[in-house]
């Protein structure tokens, strides 16, 4: 019997808070941050590339978070964790050398949001009934998303505005970690005191050799599903264009015109991105999850890749015509976030579909690296492509790229009834 001292309106809000918020620091805002500290487009994309390393190998430690220690101490340590390498990443940024440190310190973040992930999502599962865990999941969804908006729009505004009052640009990103990071001690000691005391189910104890042996064995059965090739194919191709996209989308925003871009500024990106896009990108999720709920992912599948495709063509407008309004750049924006909604809850409904039958849970996680993994590899070479060719025709580039998905979706098997209600 899993016994919770604590209400879930106590910990879950801020829990799946404190989850996204470091991805958000490491995908996103790191790169607004290089992009304003004068990095290259070709390194900010190669470098923080690498930083999906963690989410790609997670599926191989994470085993070791459910056989040592419980949830709940993964949980407060990763946060400890986190909170003192986003104080390192703040120290090192006046520093001469601070593209080395810091990446070295967001790659330790890295890795302890991505066991964070693991660790906060079995607790969710341990403490909660059947029940409870339905009727969380839009909470845990709803303050994921919150905290995309502030990652995205709230800390990128506040760094504009530290930019424009501070007597550097080092000295107002520094100051923007060195905020997360109190936030994050604080989510330490808060969580200390209010995440629920779960007990782990009751199991049947198991030697070094049989729990060596069912790790592997998840693997094996991973490896030997039908149509693996084109699974694989598929997890690697979905965004192959977005992948490229997303590296590149805001030192385009930021770079002068002269050189191609449209010249916003930091604050104009934060509120873009972080209010209107995540707001577009949510709505698109819901929006593809209610219609695949009555019809399936089979039938969707296909307007759902190009919806994550297709809206990608509004950045070949923008780099062609380099518009002034603000407005119209929001706008386009926001079909390409709302089509990245829709088109990504395809994808996510593909990873749960082939992780069916024994180890599921082991074997989503499995699918999960393969996706980090095809976002890894395009995006750090899509920095040199840009210098190469230009901001004009590296989006159509990105264009060219979508097509290997057209190709694979179309010879894609999925049970017609898998996602219907």
């Amino acid at each position: 019997m899993i016994k919770a001292n604590t209400n879930p309106w106590n910990w879950i809000p801020t829990l799946y808070f404190a989850q996204g918020l470091p991805y958000v620091m490491v995908m996103t805002v790191s790169v607004i941050m290089y992009k304003n500290l004068d990095i290259s487009n070709g390194e900010i994309a190669f470098y923080t590339s690498w930083l999906y390393l963690p989410w790609v190998i997670k599926p191989i430690w994470s085993p070791l978070v459910d056989i040592i220690g419980s949830k709940r101490r993964w949980v407060v340590m990763m946060q400890l964790l986190l909170g003192a390498s986003l104080a390192c990443v703040a120290l090192t940024i006046p520093m001469d050398s601070f593209f080395q440190y810091s990446l070295a310190f967001l790659w330790l973040m890295a890795f302890s949001s991505a066991t964070h992930d693991i660790a906060a999502d079995g607790l969710y599962l341990i403490a909660l009934n059947s029940g409870q865990q339905s009727f969380f999941v839009g909470i845990r969804s709803t303050f994921y998303r919150i905290s995309m908006i502030a990652g995205q729009g709230l800390l990128v505004v506040l760094a504009g505005y530290f930019e424009e009052t501070m007597p550097s640009i080092q000295m107002a990103w520094s100051t923007v970690f060195g905020v997360v990071s109190a936030l994050f001690f604080g989510f330490f000691i808060y969580h200390q005191l209010f995440l629920p005391k779960a007990e782990e189910p009751v199991t049947v104890k198991k030697t070094g050799r049989q729990v060596l042996a069912e790790f592997f064995e998840t693997f094996r059965l991973f490896f030997t599903k039908p149509d693996l090739l084109m699974t694989i194919a598929f997890l690697m191709t979905y965004r192959l264009g977005e992948s490229q996209l997303v590296k590149l989308s805001s030192p385009f925003l930021l770079d002068d015109v002269t050189v191609g871009g449209l010249g916003l500024s930091t604050q104009e990106v934060g509120v873009m991105y972080g209010t209107f896009g995540v707001l577009a990108l949510t709505i698109g999720g819901i929006v593809g999850g209610v219609l695949a709920s009555r019809n399936g992912l089979k039938h969707w599948i296909w307007w759902m890749m190009l919806a994550i495709n297709l809206p990608n063509l509004v950045y070949v407008y923008l780099s062609f015509f380099q518009p002034e309004s603000y407005v119209l750049i929001t706008t386009a924006v926001v079909v390409e976030q709302f089509g990245y909604g829709f088109g990504f809850t395809g994808y996510m409904l593909y990873m749960l579909y082939v992780s069916q039958g024994n180890y599921s849970t082991a074997h989503y996680a499995i699918a999960t690296g393969f996706m980090a993994l095809g976002m890894m590899l395009p995006g750090m070479v899509s920095g040199w492509v840009q210098e190469l060719v230009g901001y004009k025709y590296f989006f159509i580039w990105v264009m060219i790229a979508t097509i290997p998905s057209f190709v694979i979706t179309r010879f894609l098997k999925i049970d017609k009834d898998f996602g219907k209600k």
